[in-house]
């Protein structure tokens, strides 16, 4: 049975958790692909896109009866990152925390769940053609099978949770993630980061979290699942909902986790202002930190010269293309440049004054760290993206395809707008028509 704009048509809910979707594949139609570009320019050689999908039987199909009402949203969201799924065209890719919005209620924002039963789910698409298809989806559970949902954890320290017009509060959870990476280990289990606490989360290939990795002295409480505070407490500083946003698997078996934003260090205001992130080396073997890195990014009006708020800049995706060298996704929600980086020792800043948030000024608060004596990750600029005809905005998600190509994906926050225009008078959603899409990208040389 096909899912499609066509029909609004009901799933028979026999299809068991992590199992094939063949019945939500999707068909799509898109604009043609660039035929090429000038010598030495990237260009877009493939474009496909998600067709539509009804939230509510994706969601059933997988966790019967965990949606009520989809509010006529499609799945979406898929775009928080990709990975290549070992076989040609096709990629792992994970939603984050499910379709949410702000609504501003005297004066006040507030952040709304549109879909509160939604849970993260781990897709397996196949780019065919100028269609993406879904082949396998995996809701991620706690330790007793029950769905994590995407709803914030901690009174005081995430965004208080709404209904989808910010008039009826909803409870906390401890299991909630607002999951945005994803990689595949050797062992079939996954590796996904969460923006929440922020934490790295072990999930088996069934999608059970195994083991939630936080920052010291988080003390979140009540979750049905292993919470380890083994993560640098330096990270509770994190921005609200700007926690870990890129992951990438190096080839020793090592993660590299990226905040997607400066911390919030000493206060909001020197986070807002501020240039430089973090990225963290995790061993799974050790099951700790071992190096955390200072990352600079451009001016905000180099990345995106439509921009000058520099609290726009974010680190949405970082790729592993050797040992020790990454590549690292700084945009806007317009524009993106990637950066190829060396994980060198000398660059390590853990257990160092710069891992203090008692240290003043902060890493943060400085205006150039390199003359402050901190050793900032030098970087070369791989791709302007913003500069590629058809790349659309907002990518967070990159994957190698070959040597000198890319896949790229964009977050089409399930079709949402923030604001009371969001929905209509019955509730339904006025859809943005921003599609799910994987653009191929190929450059002017090889990423070796």
């Amino acid at each position: 049975m096909s899912l499609y704009a066509a029909g609004r048509r009901r799933v028979h809910r026999s299809v068991a958790v992590g199992i094939p979707l063949a019945v939500l594949a999707a068909l799509v139609t898109a604009g043609p692909a660039a035929a090429g570009a000038s010598a030495g320019q990237a260009y877009v050689t493939r474009t496909a896109t998600l067709g539509d999908i009804p939230l509510g039987a994706f969601s059933n199909a997988l966790l019967p009866g965990t949606v009520d009402d989809d509010r006529a949203v499609d799945l979406g969201g898929i775009g928080s990152d990709i990975y290549p799924a070992g076989r040609k065209g096709e990629f792992w890719t994970v939603t984050d925390r499910g379709p949410n919005g702000q609504i501003k209620v005297g004066g006040a924002k507030r952040r709304t769940f549109a879909v509160p039963g939604f849970d993260p789910t781990i897709v397996r698409i196949k780019v065919s053609g100028d269609s993406v298809k879904v082949l396998e989806a995996i809701p991620v559970t706690t330790s007793a099978g029950k769905p994590v949902t995407g709803l914030s954890n901690q009174e005081g320290r995430d965004e208080a949770p709404y209904s989808y017009n910010a008039l009826t509060p909803l409870s906390y959870n401890p299991n909630g993630l607002d999951t945005e990476g994803v990689v595949r280990a050797a062992d079939g289990s996954f590796w996904l980061v969460d923006e929440y606490a922020p934490s790295l989360v072990h999930v088996s290939a069934r999608g059970k979290v195994l083991t939630r990795y936080v920052p010291k002295g988080l003390k979140l409480t009540g979750a049905d699942y292993p919470v380890v505070e083994a993560l640098p407490a330096v990270l509770l500083h994190r921005k609200v909902n700007r926690g870990f946003e890129g992951l990438a698997l190096l080839p020793g078996g090592d993660l590299v986790l990226a905040v997607q934003s400066p911390l919030s260090l000493p206060d909001t205001g020197a986070g807002e202002g501020s240039r430089t992130a973090r990225l963290l080396r995790f061993s799974p073997k050790k099951k700790a930190v071992t190096a955390e890195y200072a990352y600079r990014f451009d001016p905000v009006d180099v990345v995106d010269p439509s921009e000058d708020d520099t609290s726009e800049l974010k680190i949405s995706s970082v790729v592993a293309v050797g040992d020790d060298r990454l590549l690292v996704e700084e945009r806007t929600d317009k524009a993106a440049r990637l950066q190829s980086v060396r994980l060198g020792r000398g660059a390590n800043i853990l257990g160092t004054r710069w891992d203090d948030d008692s240290t003043s000024p902060s890493l943060e608060q400085l205006d150039d760290p390199a003359a402050s004596g901190v050793p900032v990750l030098s970087k070369r600029l791989v791709v302007d993206l913003g500069a590629v005809a058809g790349v659309p905005g907002k990518i967070e998600g990159v994957a190698r395809v070959d040597r000198d190509t890319l896949a790229l994906i964009n977050d089409n926050d399930f079709g949402m707008t923030d604001g009371n225009g969001a929905f209509d008078a019955q509730g339904r959603l006025v859809d943005s028509g921003v599609e799910t899409t994987v653009t191929y990208v190929r450059l002017p040389r090889d990423l070796y």
